[in-house]
């Protein structure tokens, strides 16, 4: 995985070794020698990494990285607190911060590298849902604002109900904390409203490694992180974790507040990323379908009547456009006002769609006018099936707020001929529907007819 990392510690050898390591990685390595010089720096490069040594002259690692959580440019790259320091109380401090994880000196390479990749896993996924969406680093602050407030709902995987129990009292405070020490139940409960899972390595009864890759494994639960609490010298254990795919390590004996810090960090991009995902739908739905009516838009029945056209192609697959357009409709806005003519609209759509086949492709193309492609059906049929349902709709009343309207119906009908594009027969079908319109409305015309006609 390339990515571009930002080193910052005020010595240059320190400097110099943790860019060699990453480099050998093939990593881009960029560097500051000092707190101020690393706020300019992510500023200006936008890393996708950084790792802050804690303890500088001047602003210190601690002050930086709250700097960086707090600028809605940068508060979104993952940052490493690097330091020799090892008191709990230092940890605690570069977390609330808004360090995403600490390592101390002197620095294992293999674990190292191990928390590199997991974060830059979670950079990487926050990235391309932000891209999909249109959000930005800087406008999605309020989005923030709103998740801070938010409760988690915790799976906590124990079997020792002792331990179990000092875990998960000082989360209830703040999350809704579930404890399973059965396994195969806890599989079953993750797959279901879950934020985070915590994971016990030290349960006499599961191995807690084997519970993590069946996480990982399953589609329901691959997505959810994964904080897992060991012993410091299990270190093989904790690295091989990180290789499964979990976010985060707790180790024994547990600081309360580190782990409230760990918790909180994996929540907050958990629900971040949801949030995400939830706009993106949103606005995909939007980009292919008709708000008002529910049917798709005009650039969804372009992608949905793809495949008939390839079917003519290469099958001889004869498939039809019918093009409906509701009579006077302007005059209906005029007088009865929009939010009437709203009602009409839904009202048609709904007919429209009812009265069709399943296979066949409803959308509401723009203003009054619905497409309608009939797969495996020629001119003639599809004439049938349009001068059926235009019948229906003039004969059924539309009631809105208790007024019983007439609404009728125009169309046109066109078989798509080999070689052409939607455009082309879009033009023919529109063209039979102004004949349809000529005619007196309330009425299906054929692109046959309409040439002969001409003619």
């Amino acid at each position: 995985m390339s990515a571009r990392i930002l080193v910052v510690d005020d010595l240059a050898p320190n400097l110099h070794l943790l860019e060699v390591k990453l480099q050998a990685e093939y990593y881009d390595v960029v560097t500051a020698k000092s707190g101020q010089e690393a706020l300019d720096v992510a500023g200006e490069q936008k890393p996708d990494l950084i790792l802050m040594d804690a303890m500088m002259p001047g602003m210190n690692g601690f002050e930086a990285c709250q700097k960086l959580k707090q600028n809605p440019e940068t508060w979104h790259i993952p940052v490493i607190m690097v330091t020799a320091l090892e008191e709990t109380k230092d940890r605690i401090a570069g977390l609330e911060a808004g360090a995403d994880d600490f390592i101390t000196k002197p620095i294992d390479d293999f674990n190292l590298m191990a928390r590199v990749r997991s974060l830059l896993r979670l950079k990487m996924v926050t990235d391309q849902l932000i891209s999909h969406t249109g959000h930005t680093s800087s406008n999605s602050k309020p989005l923030l604002d709103s998740i801070d407030a938010k409760k988690g709902n915790i799976l906590l995987i124990e079997d020792h109900k002792l331990r179990s129990e000092k875990i998960s009292a000082p989360l209830k405070k703040h999350h809704n904390v579930l404890n399973e020490g059965d396994p195969v139940e806890a599989l079953k409960k993750a797959k279901s409203g879950v934020d985070l899972i915590i994971v016990s390595l030290v349960s006499d009864s599961f191995d807690g490694l084997r519970v993590c890759a069946s996480l990982r494994f399953n589609e329901a639960s691959r997505d959810i992180p994964i904080l897992i609490i060991g012993d410091p010298e299990d270190e093989q254990r904790l690295l091989r974790a990180y290789d499964i795919g979990i976010n985060d390590t707790l180790m024994r004996p547990i600081e309360i507040q580190e782990m409230q810090a760990r918790v909180n960090t994996l929540l907050r991009r958990k629900f971040y990323a949801d949030s995400l995902r939830e706009n993106f739908n949103e606005n995909l739905e939007m980009v292919v379908s008709d708000p008002l009516t529910g049917l798709g838009n005009r650039r969804y029945f372009e992608r949905a009547i793809d495949p008939f056209f390839v079917g003519l192609k290469e099958k001889q697959e004869v498939f039809s456009i019918i093009v409906f357009d509701i009579d006077h409709f302007k005059r209906v806005n005029d007088i009865l006002g929009h939010d009437m003519g709203d009602q009409i609209l839904k009202e048609v759509a709904a007919r429209l769609v009812t009265n069709m086949r399943a296979i066949d492709v409803v959308s509401r193309y723009g203003g009054e006018e619905f497409m309608i492609a009939m797969p495996k059906t020629s001119e003639e049929e599809a004439l049938v099936a349009a001068d059926r349902v235009r019948s229906l709709i003039a004969g059924t009343p539309v009631y809105v707020d208790g007024q019983a309207l007439h609404i009728t119906t125009s169309a046109g009908v066109a078989e798509v001929e080999r070689g052409e594009q939607l455009r082309d027969v879009f033009r023919r079908a529109d063209d039979a529907l102004y004949k349809a319109k000529q005619g007196g409305r309330n009425q299906v015309v054929s692109a046959a007819a309409s040439h002969s006609q001409a003619a």
